[in-house]
């Protein structure tokens, strides 16, 4: 059973992403230092897509050659990364991606953020509703989970 504690009692965050360009990449290393002010450990875990630029090696990655021919992930660091029993687990995609969400549903994180989406709902115990920017749903989402009590 997951359950959501206060922002204020979260400890250990995760945060899954996607790779897409330069200025997400700036965006999520901005969100990583204000979680890491208020006093949290955040662990990052990204899906490196074909022809994307792996932006300064700074987290750990899979690709799609971490792929089974089932589907299944095969990365010691994904593996590592759904073990953790994250406070919170933010997803930061503005598309769903079945890889990611595969991920999110073998989490052991105790609340799972992520931007709303009908077909993800199950994947999920907060969903933002934003059409923006990455940087925009960041902060929709680090406003949301701040009012978690």
């Amino acid at each position: 059973m997951r359950s959501s504690i206060p922002y204020q009692q979260a400890l250990s965050i995760g945060i899954l992403f996607s790779v897409e360009d330069k200025q997400k990449h700036e965006a999520i290393k901005d969100f990583i230092k204000q979680l890491q002010q208020d006093g949290k450990k955040v662990t990052v875990l990204e899906f490196l897509p074909k022809q994307k630029e792996n932006y300064e090696f700074l987290f750990d990655f899979f690709t799609t050659k971490d792929l089974s021919f089932w589907g299944k992930v095969n990365s010691p660091d994904a593996d590592k990364f759904m073990e953790m029993p994250f406070d919170y687990l933010y997803c930061i995609d503005n598309t769903s991606n079945p890889l990611i969400m595969h991920l999110l549903a073998k989490s052991k994180a105790k609340c799972r953020i992520g931007k709303f989406s009908k077909q993800d709902n199950a994947f999920f115990e907060l969903m933002i509703e934003q059409n923006g920017s990455v940087k925009n749903l960041i902060d929709s989402m680090y406003k949301y989970s701040k009012q978690l009590k």
